[in-house]
């Protein structure tokens, strides 16, 4: 490596730093002010204080990360430096739960917000969402969005092992749809005499068998969007049981998956450049946010169910109640 490549390096190290320093304090402070001061409800509290310790365990992983990158082996002539594939696999997770929890959480105070300025069209489409038709639906998009984050986990092995730079074809892995069952499942992983370590120490640390897992996770995901589109376009009831704007948000995942695949076999066929891995990782974090954002328009918030069910069973207590015109007021009605 030259001195201009290390100084490359380490300006994206640097900055990575500082910026994750920055996303950081801009979140714990305001946060511990509102949670001071009483702006918002306790559930909002509890989840801005677990963010918080979130962010702190982020910060935390990522030392720990590139801890594992610091031993005497890696500075030998001829290895090649890299850190742990563990280790960098959860500090992405953390990432992710931790963008997830405050994408989340921005959605539901938004939308008790416009669902408690029209109590009676707020209830009634909570009222609509409610049907049995959509439970099907609901449930999918849950599992859809755990599904996407394991596909997106399974990344980080990926990167970790440089798995992207073998079999860079697609859809076949050498001779066949995958690799011999012989290189899948190698005895050269195995650290116990037994062998009883040979299943899960190459599913983690075998670049074939990981990239295949990956693979096989994105291809899942991939069939699983589309059925579920097909579930929600021509399934007569749930077609006629779906907001607009999930409707909306379905076609949207559908479009994000299209782009995230393009992406993850254009990186592949390409000997994965920086800027299409780079790229095909941030693709991951679109596709689960269009996921999260479709749960979001399909979730019924029981607790504001019955605020609007009572505002609306007491005009009086409509006609004198002030609706607060920003989410951090809405400290009463945000769940």
């Amino acid at each position: 490596m030259s001195l201009e490549e290390f100084k490359k390096i380490y300006f994206m190290e640097w900055g990575h730093r500082l910026w994750g320093r920055f996303v950081g304090l801009s979140f714990v402070l305001p946060a511990i002010y509102f949670v001071a001061r009483r702006k918002v409800s306790k559930p909002i509290a509890f989840r801005l204080l677990g963010i918080s310790g979130l962010i702190g365990c982020q910060g935390a992983l990522g030392w720990w990360m590139v801890k594992s990158g610091l031993k005497d082996d890696l500075f030998a002539p001829g290895s090649h430096p890299r850190v742990s594939q563990y280790r960098l696999t959860a500090h992405l997770g953390t990432a992710f739960i931790c963008y997830t929890a405050m994408l989340w959480s921005g959605l539901s105070i938004l939308r008790d917000r416009a669902l408690i300025a029209s109590p009676a069209k707020g209830h009634a489409e909570l009222l609509r969402l409610s049907s049995p038709s959509l439970s099907v639906f609901r449930k999918s998009v849950a599992g859809l969005a755990l599904l996407v984050f394991t596909t997106a986990m399974s990344g980080g092995l990926v990167a970790g092992l440089d798995a992207g730079l073998i079999y860079n074809e697609f859809p076949r892995m050498g001779t066949g749809l995958t690799p011999p069952k012989s290189e899948l499942f190698s005895d050269f992983y195995s650290r116990r005499p037994d062998r009883s370590d040979i299943w899960w120490r190459n599913m983690l640390e075998n670049p074939s068998t990981v990239q295949l897992d990956h693979r096989i996770l994105a291809t899942t995901s991939f069939t699983a969007i589309l059925a579920l589109w097909a579930y929600s376009r021509f399934n007569p009831r749930v077609r006629a049981a779906l907001p607009k704007s999930a409707q909306k948000g379905m076609l949207g995942v559908v479009h994000l998956l299209m782009l995230q695949v393009t992406l993850g076999i254009t990186t592949l066929l390409y000997l994965v450049p920086v800027p299409l891995a780079a790229a095909h990782q941030a693709g991951s974090l679109a596709l689960l946010t269009g996921v999260v954002v479709l749960g979001s328009r399909v979730w019924v918030p029981r607790r504001m169910m019955g605020v609007l069910r009572t505002k609306l069973s007491s005009p009086r207590a409509v006609s004198n109640t002030r609706f607060p015109r920003t989410a951090s007021a809405a400290k009463s009605l945000s769940s």
